[in-house]
């Protein structure tokens, strides 16, 4: 017997938590809500953003192309502005098209940030309502659920959280800017967890306390709404998606291509399909992959739409399909302008850089830091090197640059290659644009040297 289609789409965002939860192994902090629902769930191991900051990384997520594509390469908030190319290739339009009911609550950071009005017609919702802390984000998406629990056509809710991003409090010393916020309290009831990527000292403890408490703070909300689902007979109806925008807002993390600013929770609940409960998947999948999901999911998989270069996780979960040998990353200007572009396999990374700038952007948003990389050296910071190949079985930490080693220039070859075809399939700018700077030139010539070494394998498909 076939199980039902369900309808409806519960997507629930936040800011800034990489894979900080108790599901993927971090003991001490307190997510009991959100580990419940990956029991529940596909949990995807390896998933992975397309950018290491906000609104790059929400625009793959929301439209289903990489950055170079949707148009968005920086932050769409004032001064910065960037924008949607095309504001109807939002998930919001191609639902409302299908006869769906849309609804935004809270964070929206994927396109111009615009009265909400004006939002909700261009990216296609029928309601916006943005902003928020928790608790204004929990009672705005419990009444959306009691107003669409009545209706006939299905609905999508997507729910973004500020928290866990660093917020101002009056309790921040002097040019610090932390994550308390007005409501939120450091959290050491199961002890204290310090990235390998951090300083184990006292500034970084402090950091990680606050932070602790700040996603314990964020999974409350979630289980708040989670049980209103389940209260008013919508769970059996309804995929529940859960993911962040890129990794955590520490040193080293967030603003790099790194994998801990790559990396985000991904964890689906699919009502009615036995292989989508309590599994936990290993291969790589990338944000990109979310939309032919979701549409597959409530099938609308074959509804005539803009070829997209993700493939839906259905493969994956129910026919053990593996959806890609690669992902892809890149950076161009958060707080200045650093172009990168990173590409990685199941064991290698590949990270080109296009200027000299500082090797790690701060993502901290202050002026005194109480967190810092564990491979600072010295005391001046480094440069970024043309190009940074990491082997990530023996090297995790992506600490040891294997670029120029002779022992690996297959693998570099390889990964140059795929690159590069990703690149000039997306229609990358840092490819058609004059060089501005001499290192912009250097990485070309490195990555078409290092590909010119290996002939790499036939290339995923990419969007057209």
């Amino acid at each position: 017997m076939t199980a039902p289609t369900p309808r409806n789409i519960l997507l629930l965002h936040c800011h800034d938590l990489g894979r900080f939860l108790g599901a993927y192994a971090v003991p001490t902090v307190v997510t009991p809500h959100l580990d419940a629902l990956a029991e529940e769930s596909a949990l995807f191991e390896n998933a992975f953003a397309t950018a290491p900051h906000c609104s790059p990384a929400r625009a793959s997520l929301f439209t289903g192309m990489y950055p170079q594509r949707s148009g968005v390469l920086g932050l769409t908030h004032d001064p910065f502005g960037w924008d949607l190319d095309d504001p109807g290739s939002h998930l919001a339009r191609r639902l409302r098209t299908a006869g769906y009911y849309t609804e935004l609550i809270g964070v929206h950071h994927e396109s111009r940030v615009l009265p909400d009005e004006q939002v909700a017609a261009r990216l296609g919702f029928d309601r916006v309502r943005t902003g928020g802390d928790r608790d204004v984000v929990v009672t705005r998406t419990t009444e959306a659920l009691d107003r669409v629990a009545g209706r006939d056509e299905p609905f999508y809710l997507q729910v973004g959280f500020h928290e866990p991003h660093r917020t101002p409090s009056a309790r921040d010393r002097p040019g610090v800017m932390g994550f308390l916020g007005d409501a939120v309290r450091p959290d050491t009831s199961r002890g204290l967890t310090v990235p390998p990527y951090l300083r184990d000292d006292a500034g970084a403890r402090e950091e990680m306390a606050e932070l602790q408490g700040a996603v314990r703070h964020m999974d409350e909300g979630v289980g708040q709404i989670l049980a209103h689902l389940d209260g008013l007979g919508l769970r059996d109806e309804t995929v529940v998606v859960f993911t962040t925008d890129h990794g955590l807002a520490l040193p080293r993390a967030k603003c790099t291509l790194y994998d801990p600013g790559l990396e985000v929770a991904l964890i689906m609940r699919v009502p009615g399909r036995d292989a989508w409960h309590g599994r936990r998947m290993a291969p790589m999948v990338s944000h990109v992959d979310v939309i032919p999901t979701l549409l597959d999911l409530v099938g609308l998989a074959d509804r005539p739409s803009p070829a997209l270069p993700g493939t839906s996780l259905s493969g994956l979960v129910e026919d053990g399909r593996t959806p890609r040998t690669h992902t892809f990353g890149q950076l161009n200007h958060h707080i200045y302008y650093d172009p990168k572009r990173s590409v990685r396999s199941a064991t290698h990374k590949l990270v080109a850089n296009f200027s000299n700038a500082p090797r790690a952007m701060d993502p901290t948003q202050s002026w005194v830091r109480r967190s810092l990389p564990a491979d600072l050296t010295g005391s001046t910071v480094e440069t970024s090197p043309v190009l940074e190949l990491y082997d990530l079985e023996a090297d995790p930490g992506e600490r040891v640059n294997r670029a120029g080693d002779p022992a690996y220039e297959t693998v570099a070859g390889h990964l140059a290659a795929a690159l590069l075809g990703w690149m000039h399939d997306n229609g990358d700018p840092l490819l058609v644009a004059e060089p501005l700077l001499a290192r912009h030139q250097d990485a070309v010539t490195a990555l078409t040297r290092a590909a010119r070494t290996a002939p790499a394998p036939p290339r995923e498909r990419q969007s057209a």
